[in-house]
């Protein structure tokens, strides 16, 4: 069964100290750093990112209750929220001062849901009532508003690779209105609908944060929507729909990708892969837009695998009172602790874990037995060459020999793709040449 495994946690997690009465933890999506912050700072800030070298330590003033902390790109500066109203800076640039200043919001009577560094002097306040994109100045202690636009808003979500802030308007909120900024400008997007599977009568907010999700796929931006069974709606298993959101026009529905089951679920994206995790079930589900299922209407998608549990983890044990023969402890995976972040992130606050999920490739050649299919889903992977060959391999002189018609589709499949690569080396070629 462990050859069937074709997910897994990184073997290298990033460790922090977890979260506890005195410690609490945040996350930054967009430096991928994780905050341990004991007694609001007072008895040290320890933010870690993805590799060790990223690790910073300080120490700063308790002024209350940390709701939410993130550093600017290249950890210049450090932003922090406090209250409701306002968002306190520090610089951490050499020889700038490196005493705290505070930008409160511009609009009357506004609460900060949160913010979002989009540069690293540019900021963006996220309120209740709309946005508020800043220019930071560290050397003058002060910020200049850029632009604002007032909007009701219940929730936000940023992706931060494609600097697109995704706002909830509405009471519903299902009307989602994205803002995109570059250089110092902030532009309006065309605003959407997210299809409800029932509309509430009196209507009260029926789009959840949690079932929202912004990704790049195949170099395309999407929001990913977990669609929950609803029994008056008649659908009888969840789905994620995913709507493509263009830089320029509209977002329109464009995927289906379908769960057969119903329940708690939470999504990454992997290698161009939608991974969708179940956790009653603690199994997980690959779908790959770009393959095709003759069996299926346009643009819907069944997995591409047969769902399958993340590869055990265990937990190797660490200090001084480490006995050396003491086996690591397996970790609980698909725990009710586990917070996942996009595209490939998991973070257990409670064990102070951070893990990339990962696939793994060789196991999916006995579980998909159309060899065709099987290249097609390969042959868009990182890292696939190795697999490739054992497939060639398998199907040549393997205990599973192919016939003559599968074998024929495996190298038809290679040979295209050769060829792709060779014209497109001519047209670079050529283009040069005429340079």
């Amino acid at each position: 069964m462990s050859e069937e495994h074709y997910l897994e946690l990184s073997e290298n997690p990033v460790q922090f100290e977890h979260a506890s009465s005195v410690n609490n933890v945040f996350f930054d999506e967009a430096n991928k750093q994780v905050f341990a912050v004991r007694s609001g700072g007072a008895t040290g800030v320890v933010v870690k990112g993805p590799d060790d070298k990223s690790s910073v330590a300080f120490r700063m003033d308790d002024k209350g209750e940390v709701k939410c902390i993130k550093f600017s790109i290249g950890n210049k500066i450090l932003a922090v929220q406090r209250t409701s109203k306002s968002v306190d800076f520090i610089n951490f640039i050499p020889d700038y001062p490196h005493t705290e200043f505070t930008q409160e919001c511009k609009t009357k009577n506004a609460s900060v849901l949160g913010f979002c560094w989009t540069n690293w002097n540019e900021i963006v306040f996220i309120t209740d009532q709309g946005i508020e994109f800043y220019q930071v100045f560290p050397d003058k202690r002060s910020l200049k508003l850029l632009k604002s636009q007032s909007i009701n808003v219940n929730w936000y979500q940023y992706c931060p690779e494609t600097a697109v802030i995704l706002l909830s308007t509405t009471v519903q909120g299902n009307v989602l209105q994205p803002f995109t900024f570059r250089n110092g400008t902030m532009s309006k997007m065309s605003k959407f609908e997210i299809e409800l599977p029932v509309v509430p009568k009196p209507a009260k907010l029926s789009l959840s944060e949690r079932d929202i999700a912004m990704a790049t796929i195949y170099g395309q931006l999407y929001v990913m929507y977990l669609k929950h069974h609803s029994r008056t709606a008649n659908s009888p298993s969840a789905e994620v729909v995913l709507y493509h959101l263009p830089r320029e026009g509209t977002c329109k529905k464009s995927h289906v990708l379908k769960l057969n089951t119903t329940g708690k679920f939470a999504l990454n994206v992997v290698d161009n892969l939608v991974v969708v995790h179940h956790q009653s079930s603690q199994t997980s589900l690959i779908f790959d837009i770009k393959l095709k299922d003759p069996d299926c209407a346009v643009n819907t998608h069944q997995p591409v695998l047969p769902a399958r549990s993340i590869h055990p983890y265990r937990i190797p044990l660490s200090g001084p009172a480490v006995v050396p023969s003491q086996p690591p402890v397996p970790c609980q995976l698909y725990s009710s602790s586990w917070s996942v972040f996009q595209p490939d992130i998991i973070i257990s606050a409670s064990e102070g874990y951070l893990w990339y999920l990962q696939v793994k490739l060789p196991p999916t050649v006995n579980l998909l037995q159309d060899k065709g299919k099987l290249m097609d889903f390969l042959l868009r992977r990182r890292d696939c060459k190795m697999v490739i060959l054992s497939v060639c391999s398998q199907i040549l002189d393997g205990g599973d020999k192919g016939s003559l018609p599968v074998v024929a589709t495996v190298f038809d499949k290679l040979n295209q793709v050769y060829k792709e690569y060779l014209e497109a080396e001519q047209t670079y070629t050529a283009e040069n040449v005429f340079n």
